[in-house]
């Protein structure tokens, strides 16, 4: 079974994505991951993404197409992987284009979208709550997690920032930028492969039980 994964920041796609993978032993396919592999590897491919990111400039969609045609050839090969799971990719209708003409012509393809939609101002509101230690990376919710002290972090006693991707201007940016992106992709894969909305504000497990649900 091969997965489309969507959903905006605050969403909980990290926690959902983790558990799709274990609960249908998919291969997690990442762009950013397949990126930095690609560069470890130092592969052809893998030294011209060094140097195109080295350069300060965006890596192309034909390159990673590339490399997500890579992971599904690996995933085919893996016998413990049941299919893959793509997270942060397609962005855009150019990619989503892209995608489905590589996934035809390699006599693949998506046999689910699944959508984690949440409230904008439920979202606004938790990630704006988060606070980082730039020393140890902890991260702490106000709401939920905060630190024994105000501002202090409780592994390291380094001072905890706000983080301008956390400020809450920066967030709601960043979730009409998901929307605008999204919406599109999601007309044009309509109709071609199954769509899953999953209220992703539900507690985290009731959230796995419906995409469980959904896929199977």
């Amino acid at each position: 079974m091969n997965i489309v994964l969507f959903g905006p920041p605050g969403s909980g796609k990290g926690t959902q994505a983790a558990r799709l993978k274990e609960r249908f032993s998919l291969r997690h396919v990442s762009t950013g991951d397949l990126l930095r592999e690609a560069v470890a590897a130092q592969s052809d491919l893998g030294r011209k993404v060094e140097g195109i990111m080295a350069s300060g400039e965006l890596v192309s969609d034909d390159i990673v197409l590339e490399l997500i045609k890579e992971a599904a050839e690996a995933t085919k090969n893996d016998a413990a992987s049941e299919g893959w799971m793509l997270d942060g990719f397609p962005r855009t209708i150019a990619q989503a284009e892209g995608l489905t003409a590589l996934l035809d012509a390699e006599g693949d393809k998506i046999d689910a979208v699944v959508v984690l939609e949440v409230d904008r101002d439920a979202v606004i509101e938790r990630l704006s709550a988060r606070r980082s230690c730039p020393e140890c990376k902890a991260v702490y919710s106000l709401l939920v997690s905060p630190p024994a002290t105000e501002g202090v972090c409780d592994k390291c006693r380094g001072t905890l920032v706000h983080r301008e991707d956390d400020r809450p201007e920066t967030i709601a940016n960043r979730l009409d930028v998901y929307e605008r992106q999204t919406h599109p992709i999601l007309e044009h894969l309509e109709g071609r492969v199954a769509i899953h909305r999953i209220d992703g504000t539900a507690p985290v497990d009731e959230v796995s039980r419906a995409i469980e649900a959904a896929l199977t």
